[in-house]
């Protein structure tokens, strides 16, 4: 049954940081304000825009305005690199770089637009000072976990002292990102942190992180991708094949939209999965612009063949969300991006953890995910190299151990229903908060 909400005409401008991990859940969030009478201008480039566009239900086009943010034409970043999505990772801070070169063009679209309130990516802070000289209330929006910031915010504004939690940590070969990691605070803005998390995932650290920074953390309850705004219902030759397998029979494998694989990884990942001998669909991803002619060119040899009508390998992408839903799917392994986590949360699958880039909020999600009873994360040796017979091993124990396999899953599944029961509560609260703000201002003004 629908919520009846009340009217505002509260205008919200909403600018993600360039990667399908920020932009997503904003425009979730930007969905749930709009369900509240809020109207939204959503800015970005025009490639993640037409993106955006295909996903977008007919029945917001009135309240989310498509805002287009135009960067350079330079010669290493042509239009199709102006998005993290298949940027080469050397061009990573060159697109960054390009984004805050346009500050004059942002200060005119919020000039233009005249919102309300903006609603910031925390990756892009140079985007306060653009608002507070317009007078524009700014709030943060952090699409990492409550336990990311926690842990590098207390490494900040807390060296020396021991973090005081102990279900975090960094392995030694991943502690590399500690010499690179600098939060960026701002002076100017509301004290204000919007944050796509649940404090029925990680109330603790809410709580911690709000006290180390003298922040209002304000959880968004978990904002990620309906199906059926996803697109994705067709019932596919692969939703075919799963169909077929036992309940809780099969493994989904994919390490986000952005990660590709060195060969080396592709063999012992391939390996361990051949060894577990369960069912699995398994997407693999190339670099943007490598044409790969035949797929057994990137997999052992003989791979495909020994494993047969057991697995099934998709290139680039896959319905994500269709497949966790599907009762068929045992166990998630993942990287750990928090949206990929997130979504394995909501469909009730239990994790098996497996993070890629060390230098990102993976590790800290693995940690976090396993401290909550729903994962197991997969054992590298000492230098962080995979091992297929960890990979096998860990897999073997969710899929055929039956005792650790149901717990998993009652964990997991306790765990969605109370984010699910939280969800409304925190989106209320937040809307709550954007209309308190603005009202002040307003008062402020005439007084």
């Amino acid at each position: 049954m629908a919520v009846e909400h009340e009217t505002t005409n509260l205008r919200v401008l909403m600018f993600p940081y360039l990667a399908y991990g920020h932009f997503t859940p904003f425009l979730e969030l930007a969905k749930k304000l709009s369900d509240r009478g809020f109207f939204i201008d959503f800015c970005s480039t025009p490639i993640n825009l037409s993106y955006i566009k295909k996903k977008m239900p007919h029945k917001y086009s009135c309240s989310i305005q498509l805002v287009e943010f135009h960067l350079q034409d330079l010669p290493e970043l042509p239009p199709h690199y102006h998005t993290t999505n298949g940027l080469p990772l050397h061009l990573q801070s060159t697109l960054y770089k390009a984004l805050t070169m346009e500050k004059p063009q942002f200060y005119q679209i919020l000039k233009d637009q005249k919102p309300d309130v903006l609603v910031f990516d925390i990756m892009q802070p140079w985007a306060v000072r653009v608002a507070s000289s317009l007078n524009i209330l700014a709030i943060r929006y952090c699409t990492a976990s409550a336990a990311t910031c926690c842990y590098f915010g207390h490494l900040q504004l807390k060296p020396g002292v021991e973090f005081p939690f102990t279900a975090l940590y960094l392995k030694d070969y991943e502690t590399e990102i500690e010499r690179h990691i600098e939060l960026e605070v701002e002076e100017e803005g509301e004290r204000i942190m919007l944050l796509n998390s649940s404090r029925a995932i990680d109330a603790k650290y809410i709580d911690y992180l709000s006290e180390i920074g003298q922040t209002n953390i304000l959880p968004t309850g978990v904002v990620i991708q309906d199906l059926e705004d996803a697109g994705d219902t067709e019932e596919t030759e692969l939703i075919k094949w799963i169909g077929k397998k036992k309940e809780h029979s099969t493994v989904y494998v994919s390490f986000g939209s952005e990660y590709v694989l060195t060969k080396e990884e592709i063999e012992e990942v391939a390996y361990g999965l051949e060894v577990s001998n369960v069912h699995f669909i398994w997407v693999v991803r190339f670099p943007r612009g490598e044409q790969v002619v035949n797929l057994e060119e990137a997999l052992p040899r003989g791979f495909l063949d020994r494993i047969g009508e057991r697995g099934r390998i998709v290139e680039g992408w896959a319905p994500q969300a269709r497949i966790l839903k599907h009762a068929s799917i045992g166990a998630f392994v993942t990287h750990c991006g928090w949206n990929s986590t997130l979504e394995s949360i909501e469909f009730g699958v239990p994790i098996i953890a497996l993070p890629m880039n060390f230098c990102s909020d993976q590790p800290m999600n693995a940690r976090l995910v396993v401290e909550n009873g729903i994962a197991m994360e997969i054992a590298r040796d000492g230098n962080g190299k995979l091992h297929r017979g960890y990979i096998a091993e860990t897999i073997t124990e969710v899929i055929f151990g039956e005792k650790i396999g149901e717990d998993l899953r009652r964990k997991v599944n306790s765990l969605r229903e109370n984010i699910r029961l939280l969800r409304e509560e925190h989106v209320d609260g937040v809307a709550e908060v954007i209309k308190q703000l603005r009202e002040k201002k307003n008062q402020s003004k005439n007084a």
